[in-house]
């Protein structure tokens, strides 16, 4: 199985990391885009390490970077959405479980951030899990349930969910049911709807999910 690896950045405090956040990229990126949101949140987790794998594969329909799945336009999208999701959380699950092992924090306080095909991931990852998560963060992304997902008792992490109301990338309806349905599951839900935005982090968008990374760290 691949091992996944990317940028990393120590605790802003200069001790051992007490929390982990693990920032999974969009599809065609790497590692590199997101580790660019570390300094933003290093303030409000000083003892945090940030860490930004590259996904396993290299992406398939680009030149560069690197993608959790295939994207192609051709057959049924939802279908290859959930197949993808599903080949790739073993990878995904063996990083998270050999961080756990080696560093000594547990899912408690490790968050998941994801964009688009990355938060798709952390969403349907981050939900599997039968321990809760300190946090999942998920930008532009959609929802695609875990097996299980309703029908057996799975850790209720809390979620934080943001989406710009331009994506032409992936609809915002897609992060509008995902709040739903979390909701009617239990789960802790926070949602914000970027004004004017496409496929992108806005700073509002930002700082809605720094309030959220305050809240869960406050507990």
């Amino acid at each position: 199985m691949t091992k996944l690896s990317g940028p990393m950045l120590p605790p802003a405090s200069g001790g051992l990391p007490k929390q982990a956040v693990v920032l999974l990229h969009g599809y065609g990126s790497d590692g590199n885009d997101l580790i660019g949101l570390a300094p933003q949140w290093q303030g409000v987790l000083p003892d945090a390490v940030f860490i930004s794998p590259n996904a396993p594969e290299p992406c398939r329909q680009l030149a560069f970077g690197f993608q959790w799945f295939d994207v192609s336009m051709e057959g049924d999208r939802l279908a290859r959405r959930q197949e993808g999701v599903a080949s790739a959380r073993p990878v995904l699950m063996e990083f998270l479980d050999d961080l756990w092992s080696q560093s000594g924090i547990g899912p408690e306080n490790t968050i998941l951030v994801g964009f688009s095909q990355g938060a798709m991931m952390a969403l349907h990852t981050g939900l599997s899990l039968e321990k809760p998560l300190m946090g999942i963060i998920a930008f532009s992304g959609a929802f695609v349930p875990p097996e299980g997902f309703g029908s057996r008792p799975l850790a209720k992490s809390p979620v934080c969910l943001v989406h710009g109301d331009r994506d032409a990338v992936v609809d915002l309806e897609h992060s509008a049911d995902a709040e739903v349905a979390l909701r009617l599951a239990g789960y802790d839900v926070a949602y914000h709807v970027s004004e004017g935005v496409g496929h992108g982090i806005a700073p509002d968008g930002l700082a809605f999910a720094t309030a959220f990374i305050q809240r869960i760290a406050a507990k």
